[in-house]
């Protein structure tokens, strides 16, 4: 084991390199690129801090947890909640830069269909409003994309959300196919605004 580029005391992803582990993601160099580091080394995601002979994992470096107003949000349980909706068809959800809180809450989602129409139109106030009593109000999405197709994968099919973050949110307050919550039009509303 190693961490990528640090001495010990300080912290940074941890690698590490076995007799038994993979050589390559099969039919895949791009991923095999990404997550073996030189002389074989695996990237696990891990950030570590080695002092003396011991390991100590002290967060991911995942996109999976979002960071907003000193909580760390896991994604996953965010889109599992979404996934309860029936509306929902698919959905991601994926930290945007928020000046006040450092990241806010940002869910793309598409919908199920029926007949080759979709079930219902979603807005941001309403997916808040059946969320409420699931999701602590700081882990409720403040910005929502409903995207129109399929969503941008990966050769193992799993939704790209680095890519879908970018492809989603950049310049997203100036976006007309983007909701924003408004926290000082809606203060106070019990109803959502349809």
């Amino acid at each position: 084991m190693k961490i990528d580029g640090v001495k010990d005391g300080g912290q940074g992803e941890l690698l590490v390199k076995s007799l038994h582990m993979f050589s390559c993601y099969l039919d895949d160099e791009e991923v095999t690129r990404k997550s073996l580091y030189e002389n074989g080394y695996y990237k696990t995601g891990d950030i570590a801090r080695k002092k003396g002979s011991y390991w100590f994992i002290l967060d991911r470096a995942s996109i999976d947890i979002l960071k907003s107003g000193g909580y760390k949000i896991s994604a996953l349980d965010i889109e599992r909640d979404l996934l309860t909706l029936a509306s929902v068809n698919e959905a991601v959800v994926v930290g945007v830069p928020d000046d006040e809180f450092g990241q806010s809450m940002a869910a793309v989602l598409t919908i199920r269909k029926r007949g080759g129409t979709t079930t219902s139109k979603v807005s941001l106030a309403k997916l808040r409003y059946d969320l409420q009593s699931r999701l602590a109000g700081y882990k409720l999405p403040t910005t929502l994309r409903v995207f129109d197709g399929e969503l941008p994968r990966n050769a193992t099919g799993k939704v790209v959300k680095k890519t879908l973050g970018s492809l989603c949110f950049t310049n997203y307050e100036k976006d007309p196919y983007v909701q924003v919550w408004q926290f000082h039009m809606q203060q106070g509303a019990r109803e959502p605004k349809l």
